[in-house]
């Protein structure tokens, strides 16, 4: 062996995603790229127009004489059970036979020679309904007495009523957190091919294949067996497509079956943005004790959410929520409720974070809160209730934190961002500038990596070699463009100490791994590549037991190099070595598996451990705002983030880069608003505002600590990194409230609900200049 000699993609190293030329030359393909079969047909659903309505007739008479169209489904034509709700709770029909829940509610399909011809026949239906009232959001749905969806949440720790009557000072308040849209690239999208027997092959965009597969079964009333489900890449996903994609699967499924032919459905983008769900919106209620010097010493939290007309994935949204209602901080004595409430819209369902952010979002008001109350730096305030000392590191659902690296993570933002100089630069701005404000912030995240729904934390991956020496993988994790595929490689390639180029990674599929978890939770490479890694090492553990036998050798002797064997005091390439082992007939293929250890959640009693560890980050955004109009601008973001021992630094930084973005237009410029009829009126590109280029901060510095290492035994000491750093984005609110507050002197705080479009900052302006 050569000295100095690696393997290419080696692990802690960068290398470029595994399809990142063919993303950018459009060569990369996706579900509505595979070539249709001859006398493929099309789907598109026709949908409510009101809210909320008793249904007395659907003629469909003129639907189905419309040119082209094949047939319509309907509730009657499904032959299994007539639900998908992701938990069971069988209250998400594929189409409702009694009542309307929310406009835009599909109701039928049609399937026709064309796309087009179905989309236009599916506005044909004349439906006879008897409406009724209906409510919109949390607030209006406790006032009409509408029931919870999914059971709520409480967690509790120490005694805040003593806490509350001793305390030195108190607040209440209340916040609203609004919504988003997913707005991935690539819209939803399913494609079935029917085969013999009950046999149905789906190609799809999905988080979750294998949810997806149960899902057409259960529907079709066939076993799961009979269903595979493949997944190439996604064009985005963000939560979007983990249950969102059941819908478009079945229906595709249903109608290759009736009609013995392939069949596409793609909704265009109002379709998909009025009949798919978002991220939940909350109404919290806050009330905090905290003493003089700004130490919290109680909260109490109700977190009210709007979850739509089903269950989907509500309960485990608001419940993670209340997990990460305290961010990075202690509270002495606590009490968190969720009141997930149905509403006469669309079920929200997953989204990056996956209601971590409108926890950390309560919690950095408070923070705000008491930093305006005692007149201290909001870094100063969040510094004193940090995690750490004696008796401060039970969290309110009373799990320990025990790896906290955040003293010296911010310490070293806070030098490196240049954060005090810059505050009191800014400040002294404020006070000489009567129209441009600026504002400053320095805000933490602490967030736990983890399925809180214990089951969930496990993996399958499967390996062959073939006897040429190449390898090919597969494993139960989905590409959405995050480099999972990437990274999972680069584990093998490690593991085995070969070139990069010579694994082959394939396509997800039910076939080869079952029973996969949904890519969530940022748990996508945890999970999978310890799979991988498992599979590996069985391969590796015969290849030694062979080498060893046949060259009577001690185990010891038999060592993996880059692309080389050593055995004993003779070296040979992979490739030759592989060809020995196959003509000894040693078993070249291993399914692997892997599930979290030490992890256990009693939602009944508020505690456990749900969480295998925590991962860490923080940023410091400064904005500049207009307050004639309105309008900001960020001018600069830092951010350090930890991602322990990154096993790509590149991948790595570019997910805290997109994540910070767009948990920033989450907060400032994402708003989604339905009228008074249920109707949501920001559906396309033209009315929901994502961030574009050119809101991204005019300097933008992002760094990993790269002195970091998980302290838990994950995947060669990383840490996730897809969800924590989407928090970071909470530094632009908390940088627009200061400048808000300027404009009354710092006296109070400016309580900005998100999103802070330039229009909700405006009317902050103005109400604080009207009380000043």
């Amino acid at each position: 062996m050569k000295d100095n000699v690696s393997i290419s993609g080696a692990i802690h190293t960068n290398r470029k995603h595994d399809s990142a030329i063919k993303h950018v030359t459009g060569r990369a393909e996706y579900c509505d790229d595979i070539p249709e079969p001859a006398g493929t047909l099309h789907a598109y659903l026709g949908v409510s127009d009101v809210a909320h309505a008793k249904i007395k007739g659907m003629d469909l008479s003129r639907v189905r004489a419309s040119f082209g169209v094949i047939g319509v489904l309907t509730a009657d034509d499904i032959p299994g059970v007539n639900d998908i709700s992701p938990t069971g709770q069988n209250d998400e029909p594929v189409f409702p036979t009694e009542k309307i829940e929310f406009h835009g509610q599909p109701l039928f399909a049609v399937v026709a020679e064309t796309r087009d011809a179905a989309r236009r026949a599916a506005e044909l239906a004349v439906m006879d309904y008897e409406v009724l009232p209906h409510a919109l959001d949390p607030i209006a749905a406790q006032n009409a007495g509408y029931p919870h969806i999914t059971a709520p949440l409480k967690l509790v720790r120490g005694e805040i009523a003593p806490a509350f009557e001793n305390a030195a000072n108190r607040i209440k308040g209340q916040i609203t957190v609004g919504g988003q849209d997913h707005m991935y690239l690539e819209g939803h999208i399913a494609f079935a091919i029917p085969g013999e027997d009950d046999d149905l092959v789906v190609h799809c965009s999905t988080q979750h294949p294998s949810e997806a597969q149960h899902m057409v079964a259960h529907v079709m009333g066939i076993p799961s067996n009979a269903v595979t489900v493949n997944v190439r890449r996604m064009g985005g996903g963000f939560g979007g497509k983990e249950s969102q994609m059941n819908l478009f699967c079945v229906v595709a499924a249903l109608a290759a079956k009736k009609w013995n032919r392939a069949v596409k459905i793609r909704p265009d983008r109002d379709q998909d943005m009025t009949a798919t769900g978002k991220r939940h919106d909350f109404v919290i209620d806050y009330d905090v004790a905290f003493d003089d010097d700004g130490r919290i010493q109680a909260v109490d939290g109700i977190f009210a959410a709007r979850c739509g007309y089903s269950s989907d994935l509500s309960g485990p949204v608001t419940d993670r929520a209340l997990f990460h209602a305290d961010n990075a901080y202690f509270y002495p004595n606590v009490r968190l409720v969720s009141r997930p409430m149905k509403t006469n819209t669309v079920s929200n369902t997953a989204f990056r974070g996956f209601g971590g952010p409108q926890g950390v979002v309560a919690a950095e008001r408070m923070i705000e809160e008491i930093a305006y109350a005692t007149d201290q730096d909001p870094l100063d305030v969040r510094k004193v209730n940090f995690y750490g000392g004696k008796g401060r590191n039970l969290t309110p659902y009373h799990q320990e934190v025990n790896d906290s690296i955040l003293e010296r993570l911010i310490g070293e933002l806070e030098d490196t961002s240049e954060y005090r100089a810059r505050r009191k630069a800014i400040l002294a701005h404020n006070a000489a500038s009567p129209i441009i404000k600026k504002g400053i912030a320095l805000t933490p995240v602490k967030f736990g990596i983890s399925f809180t729904a214990t089951w969930y934390n496990q993996a399958g991956a499967l390996i062959h070699i073939y006897n040429d020496g190449s390898i090919h993988l597969n494993h139960g994790g989905t590409e959405m463009g995050q480099g999972l595929n990437t990274k999972v490689s680069q584990i093998v390639a490690d593991a085995f100490q070969v070139d990069f180029e010579r694994i082959k990674i394939t396509k997800t599929t039910t076939e080869k791994v079952p029973n996969t978890s949904a890519t969530a939770a940022s748990s996508g490479t945890d999970l999978n590549g310890m799979a991988a890694l498992n599979a590996a090492e069985q391969i590796k553990e015969r290849l030694i037991d062979f080498a060893a036998s046949n060259w009577n050798v001690p185990k010891e002797q038999v060592t993996f190099h880059p692309n080389e064997v050593h055995i004993g005091g003779e070296c040979m390439s992979f490739n030759a070595f592989i060809k020995h082992a196959y003509l000894a007939r040693v078993q070249l293929s291993a399914a692997g598996f892997y599930k979290t250890p030490d992890i256990h959640w009693d939602r009944a009693a508020g505690k456990g451990r749900p969480f295998y560890y925590y991962a860490y980050g923080a940023a410091c955004s400064e904005v500049s705002v207009d307050t004639l109009t309105g309008e900001y601008r960020v001018e600069r973001t830092d951010i350090l983030h930890d991602v322990g021992r990154s096993l790509n630094p590149i991948l790595d930084k570019g997910q805290v880069e997109g994540a910070f973005i767009q948990g920033m237009g989450w907060l400032t410029t994402e708003e989604l608003w339905w009228d008074d009829a249920g109707r949501l009126r920001t559906h396309a590109p033209s009315t929901y505002k994502i961030p574009l280029a050119s809101d991204r901060p005019r300097i933008f510095n992002v760094s990993l600590a790269d002195w970091s290492e998980n302290r838990e035994l994950t995947i060669k000491r990383s840490k996730a990194v897809g969800e924590p750093p989407f928090m970071l984005g909470i530094s632009v609110l908390e940088a627009l409230s200061m400048a808000v507050a300027s404009v009354a002197d710092y006296r109070e705080c400016p309580r900005l609900n998100t999103p802070a479009t330039p229009e909700c900052v405006l009317m902050a302006v103005e109400r604080l200049r009207a009380e000043a």
